[in-house]
């Protein structure tokens, strides 16, 4: 009941939904890049379903989902604030340790998330169209809130061990605790 914050990959998140017959539990594995409304549906459940409420004891209310090619942040309202500065450091932080470098270097990442996507499966979700420009994209659905950006893939990676937990730190680390919580 402690936790506030998890971090997880696509393999943690998968196992976790199945443990438990959460959403799309009956996926063996991710087909390549898992599918972003299909994550975001297992987010959404794992938040509602044993987050914090009023009716238990559980202190969770951010999850920040990693993969290769994209993160989620997803949090409860309320609870956190500065999310897109977070998932952006988590995203950045991938692709600078991967590649061993101080900052992206360009030549040597590329960009290999969904150009589109649907925020949900499970119920009526949104399409959603990438903008350069504005690389976070931010959703809601009850009372969470869904901040999620593409990864700059470092194409040759020299240091990948531990780079789970680096995303995962980083991007507490540029979280802010909501000043009402």
């Amino acid at each position: 009941p402690a936790v506030t914050s998890l971090g997880l990959n696509e393999q943690e998140l998968l196992f976790l939904t199945q443990s438990a017959s959460g959403p799309h539990s009956s996926l063996s594995s991710w087909n390549g890049v898992p599918d972003v409304g299909m994550v975001s549906d297992i987010l959404f459940w794992i938040l509602k379903e044993h987050g914090r409420s009023k009716s238990r004891a559980s202190d969770l209310t951010r999850i920040h989902f990693h993969t290769l090619v994209y993160h989620i942040l997803a949090t409860v309202d309320g609870h956190w604030a500065n999310q897109l500065a977070a998932v952006a450091a988590g995203a950045r932080v991938a692709g600078t340790q991967a590649c061993a470098t101080e900052t992206i270097d360009t030549s040597r990442v590329s960009l290999r998330a969904p150009q589109e996507f649907m925020t949900s499966h499970s119920e009526a979700g949104s399409r959603i169209v990438l903008n350069p420009n504005k690389p976070v994209v931010e959703w809601h659905r009850e009372g969470i809130s869904f901040h999620f950006t593409p990864v700059l893939v470092c194409k040759d990676p020299i240091r990948t061990v531990g780079l789970g937990d680096a995303i995962s730190a980083e991007g507490l680390f540029y979280s802010e605790v909501h000043p009402h919580y």
